[in-house]
């Protein structure tokens, strides 16, 4: 390489030095961010957990709203979902506030609302309620105030769940994990935000895509990726995620792999992908 030469990243830009966010001098209000993939499999949940660990570390009020039945991101942050109110009571008001169904994390400035199996029947209790899309829009306007950033999991699928998971959200982010059938499903989602900001929500837009489970060493990776990028351009993110065996390990763990591995490149690929999101704008 030559001596002035900028190394280049997975993307084919280059692969710059993205310095740590500035403290913030006040918190709140909270940008509300719809993680949102129909396909499963696509390292939504890790990307998830681990961004909002990221931010947190970076001094950011987090709070994860874990919006699919199967509970994954509650399950992979240590917190109990059995006998304690959830995202459902909320939905369904037997819960009036939010703060009663929060709960903290083993990790500062990280917190969650939990999810488990009852919210799988929250679509068929909502479907006669007046304005069901924007149940979830009322739950998280009651405390976005005590947040700079919420996340919510969103469970893969395009149902009334993530339909209001989008109407509460100011913006999207896609995990898409680098492989042919993932990429394929992506025109669908798009189409479907464009729906929400359509017809409820005119503020929503897609603040980008993140590429997962990326390994160098296939053809196809790489070339689903280049794809991603031509097709998307300065929407996808710089950060990679790549594949490691650390990801899932920690989830089983229960914790975020900055806790789990700290040494690992999977660690400063979450660290950077916040320090991106800082970056651009995304959040504060």
């Amino acid at each position: 390489m030559a001596k002035n030469q900028v190394a280049l990243g997975p993307t084919g830009r280059p692969d710059l030095v993205i310095p740590a966010p500035q403290k913030l001098s006040q918190h709140g209000p909270a940008r509300i961010i719809a993680m949102c993939n129909q396909k499963g499999g696509v390292g939504k949940t890790t990307t998830t957990i681990n961004l909002g660990a990221a931010l947190a570390r970076y001094g950011r009020r987090v709070l994860i709203v874990d919006f699919d039945p199967q509970g994954a991101a509650t399950a992979g942050l240590g917190v109990q979902a059995h006998d304690v109110p959830t995202i459902y009571d909320l939905m369904l008001s037997k819960v009036k506030d939010p703060r009663e169904v929060i709960q903290h994390t083993d990790t500062n400035h990280l917190d969650v609302i939990p999810a488990n199996i009852d919210l799988s029947a929250a679509e068929v209790h909502l479907v006669t309620e007046v304005a069901r899309e924007q149940i979830l829009a009322g739950v998280l306007r009651k405390i976005s105030s005590e947040y700079d950033v919420i996340l919510i999991d969103c469970q893969p699928s395009l149902g009334l769940l993530t339909v209001n998971a989008l109407t509460a959200s100011h913006g999207v982010l896609i995990p898409l994990a680098c492989e042919f059938f993932a990429l394929r499903g992506v025109a669908l989602l798009i189409e479907t935000i464009e729906k929400v900001k359509d017809r409820l929500n005119p503020q929503i837009e897609l603040d980008g895509i993140i590429a997962t489970m990326y390994d160098a060493r296939t053809l196809h990776a790489r070339e689903v990726l280049e794809r991603v990028v031509d097709t998307f351009d300065d929407k996808v993110f710089d950060t990679v995620i790549a594949r490691t065996v650390k990801l899932p390990d920690a989830s089983v763990a229960a914790k975020s792999i900055l806790d789990y591995a700290p040494t690992n490149p999977a660690s400063e690929a979450y660290l950077k992908l916040a320090r991106e999101v800082v970056q651009r704008g995304v959040v504060a």
